[in-house]
């Protein structure tokens, strides 16, 4: 990419916000380095990881490499047999470390959740340096100091001059607190000067107080003085400390040799290391921005919806809707100043620019962006006053060296297309651009005043016209983006809503020719259609919101009806039986009582009458159970079950096939994977493969896995209409084995999705249920995990 074009389109801007988002210094440098590719399939690959990325920001949090560093110039010293530094051994092992840290990370997430194959596979090819970390942090603290258990003899020698340090202090302490000394002692403390341990004596008396001289104070009045009787245990102390020097030095040279030795798998570990967090800084700037990341197309199909300018306030963008590429490969957007048009040109150059770098653009799910060979503008005064160039020559040096590099797959943005010189010539000049530009083959975005180019846009070929729309009445512009409109200038209007009389503004419009007038006609008829099309939208779009809220409660309500309905019957059911098995156990009491009568008085009643008295308490008994009466279940006549049939088991509260007739009114039903064993009176016919014989005949009936596809499209239904399907549908692919299905929804108001997504909450076959991924439909498919 051209770095003049890339300058234009503020992508340097763009680069120092992700920038922020990375942890690490190599992070940085990279990102600081980056360029769009142009290749589409390493554009793909990139804006899949950042995918990844921003999947591991969404489940795990922040990411973060500040560990990392750039350890390429210490390693080359390691190499060459320097004994590096405590600092930069610490570097190296914080590299060490950070590269297991994000393996333990990746290796938390589930595959199920993310399958992260990119991320995955770059982890996968670091080395484990944890035993060089460990190492180096055993010996050295954070503070890039060599600690005392880094060695034995380290150990010994910090000890001796601990204890040594100790005694000259204990000695001079005696010192300054004698009595006869304090009167030549300037002060009472004890201090170093040339790393020996001194007392501050008054110079009068010099020659008094014995010792050697290490200093004087700036007055000349003060003599730091080394008495005699620790001059050899300072000397001794001196030699603890090149001691310790020495042993230090060949710690750390042990451990550059460790570094050495490891230098290749650092190295490649810091490249991966830097590429990741290139990519969690990609994934952060997704959140940052609410953006997404756009499908790629080789088609060169641009498809923007409800794109951002990633540099304005994101409470005062707005959102713009750009399609380019299918019928039409070039727009062109007239309108008033300040209206929004060359923010346009740039929020589409910018964004094409962040895709091909693999960053996530500010704009909605099921943006589509192609992959751009070039991405030129002619954007602003290009004037060169080095060159003594006017506005119009600058613009035409731009725009030759433009033409002269274009190809079928460029992008090429022209602002204020052939100003600055006649407007009759500059209109010309503009048309004869952009036939050599379509003649190209290339993506094309303009912007103009001038009405011959509204005239070219409508009757060219693959060209149309756009505006950035105006409110007159406000004397404002709206920035939205008009598609099929051509702008106006509105000159007219705003001159007579400033106060300009109408007698002089209808003398002004006198001045237009016949044909300037009726393209002004044109556009205000279009434009007001366009207004009067969107309002119309907007009032039948929130009427069938309102029509589906409707429509959702009355289910709502229906179920709840249903649920209310269902406890009633179970606890009528159960103070049905409750009150028929208190009557036979108080019939069983008098039975007995009459027996007992009737072993007294045998003659007057007979054993027959008791058990037809029984017999009868028996038939007096009620029916409890409210589904089946008379043969009747739920106001329909039963249907004798059959192999095959789908029937309901009230007991576990699922549909389910029946597989085999195990006799004496039992069955075998399989719901899902699972089979069970169930009675007749519990099961409740639903349907059946076969019609309904008179006869007694075997039917066999076997359901095959092809009938049942792996996806379920809903798109069109209501939510009423869909719950019904969805419930068959899922036990068929139970029965059929699928483990996973795609329920497809479509977008539209999301109302759809809700009330499946509602639904699969509360079925208890369903073991999880997330929105489809890149290449799985996005958020207009719901993918279904099955038990």
């Amino acid at each position: 990419m051209d770095p003049h074009m890339l300058r234009i389109l503020e992508y340097d801007r763009i680069l120092g916000i992700l920038e922020e988002q990375a942890s690490s210094e190599t992070g940085k440098a990279a990102i600081r380095r980056l360029t769009p590719v142009g290749e589409p399939g390493e554009a793909g690959h990139m804006l899949a990881s950042t995918t990844e990325g921003m999947d591991v920001i969404r489940l795990k949090g922040g990411v973060s490499l500040s560990g990392v560093k750039d350890i390429k110039g210490a390693v080359d010293r390691a190499w060459l047999g320097s004994v590096l530094s405590a600092s930069d051994l610490l570097k190296a092992a914080g590299t060490a470390r950070a590269g297991r840290m994000v393996e333990s990370l990746l290796a938390s997430i589930d595959e199920e959740s993310a399958e992260l194959p990119i991320l995955r596979e770059l982890t996968g090819r670091l080395t484990d340096l944890k035993p060089l970390a460990r190492e180096i942090d055993s010996a050295i603290d954070e503070d890039a100091r060599v600690v005392d258990d880094a060695s034995p003899e380290l150990a010994r020698i910090r000890r001796s001059m601990i204890q040594l340090q100790g005694s000259i202090r204990a000695t001079l302490d005696q010192m300054i607190k004698s009595s006869h000394n304090q009167k030549m002692l300037q002060d009472p403390i004890i201090t170093q000067r040339n790393d020996r341990y001194v007392i501050p004596v008054k110079v009068e008396y010099r020659s008094a107080f014995g010792g050697l001289v290490h200093d004087q104070s700036a007055s000349g009045q003060t003599l730091f003085i080394e008495p005699e009787s620790v001059v050899h245990q300072n000397n001794r102390l001196r030699e603890l400390e090149l001691e310790e020097e020495r042993e230090v030095e060949k710690i750390l040279a042990q451990l550059t040799g460790k570094v050495a030795e490891a230098g290749d798998a650092l190295l490649s570990n810091l490249s991966i290391l830097t590429e990741l967090d290139v990519i969690f800084a990609k994934a952060e700037m997704g959140r940052v921005l609410k953006g997404v990341c756009p499908a790629i197309n080789t088609e060169g199909v641009v498809s923007l919806k409800k794109a951002r300018h990633p540099l304005i306030d994101p409470n005062q963008v707005v959102p713009i809707d750009v399609e380019m590429g299918r019928d039409y490969r070039a727009i062109i957007v007239t309108g008033p100043n300040t209206g929004g048009k060359t923010v346009t040109l740039k929020t589409v150059g910018l964004l094409s620019l962040m895709a091909q770098s693999g960053m996530p653009i500010p704009a909605e799910e099921g943006s589509i962006l192609p992959v751009f060979s070039g991405v030129f503008a002619d954007i602003g005064d290009e004037q060169s006053i080095e060159q003594n160039l006017s506005t119009f020559s600058g613009h035409m040096t731009n725009i030759i060296r433009i033409l002269d590099r274009i190809d079928e797959r460029s992008l090429v943005l022209m602002d204020e297309l052939g100003a600055g010189t006649d407007p009759t010539e500059g209109a010309a000049l503009a048309v004869a651009i952009l036939e050599h530009i379509l003649a190209k083959g290339c993506r094309l975005v303009a912007t103009t005043h001038y009405n011959e180019l509204k005239v070219f846009a409508h009757s060219r070929k693959g060209v149309i016209n756009a505006s950035v729309e105006f409110d007159v009445e406000t004397l404002r512009p709206t920035y939205r983006l008009l598609i099929g409109v051509p702008g106006r200038s509105n000159a007219f209007d705003i001159a007579r809503r400033l106060g300009l009389s109408q007698e002089v503004v209808d003398v002004a419009r006198s001045q237009l020719s016949t044909e300037e007038n009726h393209l002004e006609e044109m556009i205000t008829g279009l434009a007001s259609d366009r207004r009067i099309a969107d309002e119309e939208r907007a009032d039948a779009e929130r009427l069938r919101v309102e029509a589906e809220k409707l429509r959702r409660e009355f289910a709502d309500k229906l179920e709840a009806w249903e649920e209310e309905k269902g406890r009633l019957r179970e606890a009528a059911r159960r103070e049905a039986k409750s009150l028929v098995t208190r009557t036979k156990r108080e019939a069983d009491e008098v039975l007995k009582e009459l027996r007992e009568w009737a072993k007294a008085r045998p003659q007057d009643l007979k054993e027959h009458r008791l058990i037809e008295a029984k017999k009868r308490l028996d038939e007096a008994e009620p029916e409890t159970d409210i589904l089946r009466h008379d043969g009747v279940a739920n106001g329909k006549l039963r249907r004798k079950i059959q192999v095959g049939d789908e029937v309901f088991v009230r007991s576990f509260g699922r549909k389910g096939q029946v597989t085999e007739d195990l006799g004496n009114g039992e069955f075998q039903v399989q719901i899902g994977s699972m089979k069970m064993k169930a009675a007749e009176e519990t099961l409740e016919w639903k349907s059946s493969p076969h019609p309904a014989k008179e006869d007694t005949g075997y039917t066999s009936y076997r359901r095959q896995s092809a009938d049942v596809r792996h996806e379920l499209d809903l798109r069109g239904k209501m939510v009423d209409e869909a719950i019904p399907e969805i419930d068959k549908y899922l036990d068929n692919a139970l029965l059929a084995g699928y483990p996973k299905v795609s329920l497809i929804h479509g977008k539209g108001t999301g109302a759809l999705r809700t009330g499946v997504q509602k639904f699969l909450q509360r079925h208890p076959r369903v073991k999880e249920f997330r929105l489809g991924g890149q290449g799985e439909g996005g958020s207009g498919v719901t993918v279904v995990e099955l038990r």
